[in-house]
């Protein structure tokens, strides 16, 4: 478990230099941040600097059903320790009254918001694979589809006034699968295709309203992402995550969750971000566009991959796409 910082003060301090605007100076809310990408995402955010509120309902007194150790608190440590400022609000985004009193939080105590990533899902454990929508558990299909679409419309709908106080602001919708892919393939569910799909329509009906307004908004999907659950399925750490290729080959094309936090913080620095505004987006793209790599330094493009390589049944062989 992430431990606070020994010199309290020389982080204070190093915070009270950056200064309040500016680049190093934006305050983002990284909606879904208890762990995986959401982490990762709010990590980087921190290490550009940026004052990061992260939420979720996983917390050091109380774990969600997910019932795994991970909590908003080591999160919010964690961007304060990559040299930002990370503020753990505990937030259920299906209850609006709980996201209007985040939101008046982040009025009250910066007066800005100038990033917001919507990264709400926790539907892992509500969807079958390959269940038929008559099959499949109409309880747990419809949860899903409440925890990873009303949570961002609930999100976006109080959030969005303050994000639009100043030009400029970026919304990021993630999403699991690209536009381009997702409108060709079936993703795993009935209720988990309409998830993943809804976000990504999200991203574009939102860059219809904010663009005119000085906002961005944007989808954006990591690849195969080695989330601390995905980890823990393949029986391995991120230490020896290669430990897992001789059973699951194609898993050499994964990342971290701080390659599309990278991609975030990139899009977040990007003066021209509008260019992307209401277009779907992946990490291994932005790390093309941008420059940045994943933590052991390579570029992977899980996206390009699984199109070129795996879904095409070739060996598993990521020469030129990291």
């Amino acid at each position: 478990m992430p431990q606070p910082s020994k010199d309290k003060k020389s982080k204070t301090n190093k915070r009270d230099k950056r200064g309040q605007k500016g680049e190093e100076g934006k305050v983002a809310l990284v909606a879904g941040a208890t762990r995986g990408a959401g982490r990762g995402i709010a990590v980087e955010l921190g290490a550009a600097g940026a004052t990061v509120y992260v939420t979720g309902r996983s917390t050091r007194a109380r774990r969600s059903e997910y019932d795994r150790p991970e909590t908003i608190e080591d999160t919010a440590d964690l961007v304060t320790e990559a040299g930002g400022h990370g503020v753990a609000v505990p937030t259920d985004h299906l209850e609006p009254a709980q996201v209007r009193a985040l939101v008046d939080r982040i009025a009250d105590e910066q007066g800005r918001l100038d990033v917001l990533v919507n990264d709400i899902w926790g539907g892992e454990k509500l969807f079958a694979w390959d269940s038929p929508i008559w099959e499949h558990d109409l309880d747990n299909g419809l949860r899903l589809l409440r925890l990873a679409v009303e949570t961002h419309a609930i999100t976006n709908h109080h959030a969005l006034p303050l994000l639009l106080r100043n030009p400029g602001g970026l919304v990021v919708e993630m999403t699991d699968g690209t536009a381009d892919y997702n409108g060709a393939h079936y993703r795993n569910s009935f209720f988990y295709d309409l998830a993943k799909s809804s976000v990504l329509r999200m991203a574009f009906s939102l860059g219809h309203e904010l663009g005119p307004r000085g906002a961005t908004a944007v989808a954006l999907t990591p690849g195969w992402l080695r989330s601390e659950m995905m980890l823990e399925a393949f029986g391995v750490r991120e230490d020896n995550w290669r430990d897992a290729l001789e059973r699951v080959p194609h898993f050499a094309i994964s990342e971290t969750p701080r390659y599309v936090g990278r991609a975030v913080a990139a899009l977040a620095a990007d003066p021209d971000v509008a260019r992307f505004n209401g277009e779907s987006l992946s990490s291994g793209q932005l790390a093309r566009v941008y420059g940045f790599t994943d933590l052991d330094g390579s570029r992977p493009d899980a996206w390009r991959y699984l199109v070129e390589v795996q879904d095409t049944g070739k060996p598993a062989d990521t020469t030129g796409y990291r």
